[in-house]
Order: C-alpha cells, then structure tokens, then sequence
C-alpha cells in the first residue's frame, strides 16, 4: 500500500531525477546525442540559449522528451514506481538517495531566494 510517506518519497526522488536528466550538465552527456544547446545573443546583447533537436524519428522522439521537464517526469515517475514495486530491495537506498538531493535542492533554492 502506498503510504504518505512513500508517495512523498517517490515525489522528490522523482523531482531529482528529473532535474538530473533535463538539466543537469553531469548528464549532459546523455542529452548531447539528441540535443544540442544554442546560444545566440538577442537584441540587448543579453545571450539567449534553445535547444534544437537532432535527427529525426526515434532520435528525435528522445531529443524532444530529454528536453521536456513535464515528459521526461512521467517517465521517471514510472521507472521509480516500477522499480518500487518490483524490487523493493534495490528501489529504497535509489529513492532515499534521489528524494534527500531533491529536498536539499529544494531548501538551497528556498534559502537563496530568501537570500536575495
């Protein structure tokens, strides 16, 4: 049965993982075969960076999700639930781990903002 806690876990573990494969320059690598980023300088001067996708067909499939907060989350949100679910053993020491950066990283953005 799925418990507060648990779903607050799976949340945050979520959340990180998420962030880690979307924005994350450590797996920059994984996006780079899909994507690439391009900055161009606007008309103040100020420098604007897009991503473009690369390929076409499947490649271009996984550029648009690697480039999608709100898809690659579904996606995350399954794999760890599954993972849970099935192997209950292997999925709580990756979730704890996921879901204490995602907290911390909630808290230091919170207290940067607060901060500023």
């Amino acid at each position: 049965m799925l418990t507060l806690l648990n779903l607050i876990i799976l949340a945050l573990a979520s959340f990180r993982l998420t962030r880690l494969l979307v924005f994350d320059k450590i797996t920059e690598f994984i996006r780079r075969p899909f994507h690439q980023e391009v900055e161009e300088k606007d008309e103040n001067g100020e420098i604007e960076t897009y991503i473009e996708i690369k390929g076409t067909g499947l490649r271009a499939w996984i550029g648009e999700l690697l480039s999608c907060y709100w898809c690659t989350g579904v996606w995350c949100s399954a794999f760890l639930y599954a993972v849970w679910l099935l192997w209950p053993s292997v999925a709580e020491p990756l979730l704890f781990i996921l879901a204490i950066a995602g907290l911390a990283g909630i808290i230091e953005t919170v207290i940067n903002k607060l901060l500023d």
